[in-house]
């Protein structure tokens, strides 16, 4: 059984996700961590005596070995490691919502102090493809920025939604580092620097990524999934009723692989083989977990695996020994084992005895007989799927029909399909008077993705006892929820894309037919859509090439564009477009930003002056308090008072202003990535640049310009 070497009990609370462990002289590895009330702190057991000097850093009052670093607002990421080129210790970085601090604790100054308007939920640090300086990359409002150690801007790009995990890895191979982006529209973006590479859908909030080895990660999801992919491929996952609030690579058995290594809500941290996702090792802490990291805080020569919780208790596990190797867990474990093995022996036997009993039915089958469960030998399970239009009674969905071809029913049904049903299935119960041979269950897919449909459906006699299961698997198409037949009275779509391909006609209508529920027979790629979310979608293509998407969703019209350049292979697409009505939009969104911003440096201006107030007012009341002047002491302290309460207030107004803000700016990070993905390859990533440096030059035109025509020279 392992057990920790080491355990400590730290007088501080510990945010979770918030732990890093960093070597700030170059040689003595401190754990880091961000605490309440705007603070991080270091634990440094290694260099006892020595007092921090003033600035930022003091000492704890509650444990020697601990100093405090004031941030003074609400801490939101925190990193350490490597980022000046002639730096001997490790760096700091701390963001917040408003802040990224790079902070030297060895020398006790701060390197920068970058605003960042957009936030830090996640930061990251390390090289990213051909950047050649390391990078503190943060990923907060939509937005992606990279620093280098003098704080110069190196790196920006967009991404669908409000980051909340980042990790660099080698994703593709090529021995240079991709950045992998977990964000709340639930998908994980790889970056190659500034350009999008590939996308994988989950379905929930990515809240935490690890790299494990090669171009293999882990990830945990917000509904309690933990899992490991390699490259787009996922090898395995798990879902517990708790959250995963830290994942960790870490080689726990000694077996030359890293095993994924999760602390969960309840307190339980275990280890999982990254190639199954078996428990090889579990232990709990007494609260949540906080994060987990790596270091040799022994100062042995020997790597640790390092646990905390948010009481602030710290354990400490080495690797498992040779004599221990396969042994990792304590006997208690092993008896669940045993318990879950025995019950899977029970299953089985009972299983094989209602085999034998159906064996024994087999000769002349009788409906006596058929109360065994013994079906017809052409009995199969057939699906299909077809579009439904809205009704009095029913919302717009894609129907599904499962039937058998003959006399047998359908007991029950169970559909698996990720992001579609709440907790992955949906179970399909017939009455046993509405019993037959077909059932329909209706689906409503909220995003257009492709999902696979896991089906299993008990299939018997009418009065059958016994069941046989029977398991299909059906793809729901990406663009499902388009329907062929036109509503007469949905209105002319107004918004268009235009780009030119060198494929056929045909080529084009084999990815109408992967991609949409059409019926046999299409053979032309001039066709018209409903969207049975609203609104019309036509799509024309000219003899030359040309093809025209026409719909007032600009986000469809960037589904659609990327999903036929990847089915025909286009690496670099540029295109022509124009959204008059969400441009409208944008435009009046771009003016409430400036609005907002606007009236922040009112506020602040005004919350100066009344600091300055403040402190001339302390001093006139402590003056007339000395010399006994107590009707002046008083009216002093009524005005102070009052003051205060106007300051309160003024913060309020701020703090409504400053959220505002931060959701006008994500809506025009959206439209620089919605912009972006009309485009694929180099345009795309073009496209994205030149948005931002209009934004930055505050040249409204010139970023219309470019969303529509591609670039600033059309």
């Amino acid at each position: 059984m392992l057990v920790p070497i080491f355990t400590l009990k730290l007088n501080h609370k510990i945010n979770p996700r918030m732990v890093a462990i960093g070597k700030y002289d170059g040689i003595h590895p401190c754990l880091t961590a961000a605490t309440q009330a705007g603070k991080v702190f270091i634990h440094n057991p290694h260099t006892r005596g020595q007092r921090p000097a003033a600035h930022r850093l003091s000492q704890s009052t509650q444990d020697s070995d601990v100093s405090l670093l004031n941030i003074n607002q609400a801490v939101s990421c925190l990193t350490a490691g490597t980022l000046g080129p002639n730096t001997t210790g490790h760096t700091l970085l701390v963001g917040s919502q408003t802040n990224l601090l790079a902070y030297d604790v060895h020398d006790n100054t701060d390197i920068f102090y970058k605003e960042v308007t957009d936030g830090a939920n996640a930061i990251v640090l390390g090289k990213l493809g051909d950047i050649q300086s390391p990078l503190a990359i943060i990923g907060g409002n939509c937005a992606l920025q990279g620093f280098d150690y003098e704080g110069n801007d190196q790196f920006w790009t967009v991404t669908g939604d409000n980051v909340r995990s980042l990790v660099l890895c080698d994703f593709t191979a090529d021995g240079k580092n991709e950045l992998l982006v977990g964000s709340e529209d639930f998908d994980i973006r790889v970056f190659k620097e500034d350009e999008l590479v590939t996308e994988m859908a989950e379905n929930e909030t990515v809240t935490s990524l690890c790299h494990m080895h090669g171009s293999r990660f882990g990830y945990a999801l917000a509904n309690g999934t933990v899992g490991v992919y390699d490259r787009t491929a996922r090898y395995w996952r798990i879902k517990s009723k708790n959250h995963a609030m830290s994942i960790h690579a870490f080689d726990l058995n000694a077996d030359g692989v890293v095993e994924l290594i999760t602390g969960w809500s309840n307190g339980k941290i275990d280890a999982r083989s990254d190639r199954t996702g078996e428990v090889i090792f579990k232990d709990n802490f007494s609260s949540s977990v906080a994060g987990i990291v790596e270091g040799d805080y022994r100062m042995d020569g020997q790597i640790q695996l390092i646990c905390t919780s948010v009481e602030g208790e710290v354990r400490g596990y080495l690797p498992a020994s040779k004599e221990m190797k396969g042994n990792l867990m304590d006997a208690s474990v092993e008896q669940d084992l045993i318990r879950e093995l025995s019950q899977r022996k029970q299953n089985l036997m009972l299983e094989l005895r209602n085999y034998e009993e159906n064996a024994k039915a087999l000769p002349g089958v009788s409906e006596g007989e058929f109360k065994m469960g013994v079906i017809p030998a052409n009995t199969q399970l057939q699906t299909a799927l077809s579009v439904r239009r809205a009704t009095e009674s029913q919302r717009a969905h894609i129907e599904l029909n499962i039937s058998t071809p003959n006399e047998t029913i359908i007991r029950a049904v169970l559909i698996f399909a990720e992001g579609i049903f709440e907790g992955e299935s949906h179970v399909v119960h017939p009455s046993a008077q509405n019993l037959s041979g077909c059932v329909r269950v209706p689906i409503i897919p909220p995003k257009d993705i492709p999902v696979d449909l896991h089906i299993k459906a008990f299939v018997g006699g009418k009065t059958s006892t016994q069941f046989h299961v029977f398991e299909i698997t059906r793809q729901l198409p990406r663009f499902s929820m388009y329907d062929l037949s036109v509503d007469s009275s949905a209105a002319e779509p107004t918004g268009k894309v235009t780009f030119s391909i060198n494929d056929r006609p045909q080529r084009v209508v084999m990815w109408l037919n992967q991609n949409f529920l059409l019926p046999e027979g299409i053979d032309s790629p001039d066709i018209t859509f409903t969207a049975l979310r609203g609104g019309l979608l036509r799509i024309k293509m000219q003899h030359s090439g040309e093809i025209t998407l026409r719909t007032d969703d600009i986000d469809l019209a960037g589904d659609l564009v990327q999903s036929l350049a990847s089915f025909l292979a286009i690496e670099d697409l540029q295109a022509e477009a124009d959204f008059p009505v969400y441009f409208k939009e944008l435009r009046t969104t771009l003016t409430e930003v400036d609005d907002f911003h606007s009236v922040h440096q009112k506020l602040t201006a005004a919350m100066a002056d009344h600091s300055n107030y403040i402190r001339n007012m302390l001093v006139q009341a402590e003056d007339a308090r000395l010399m006994g002047d107590w009707r002046n002491m008083k009216k002093r302290y009524i005005e102070l008072y009052d003051l205060n309460r106007d300051l309160i207030n003024e913060y309020k107004i701020r703090s409504n202003n400053h959220n505002a803000l931060l959701s006008r700016l994500k809506s025009v990070n959206q439209a620089i990535q919605r912009a972006g993905r009309l485009r694929v390859g180099k345009p795309k990533t073009q496209v994205i640049t030149a948005c931002r440096d209009a934004i930055k030059n505050n040249n409204i035109n010139a970023l219309f310009k470019i969303m529509r025509a591609g670039t600033t020279s059309s």
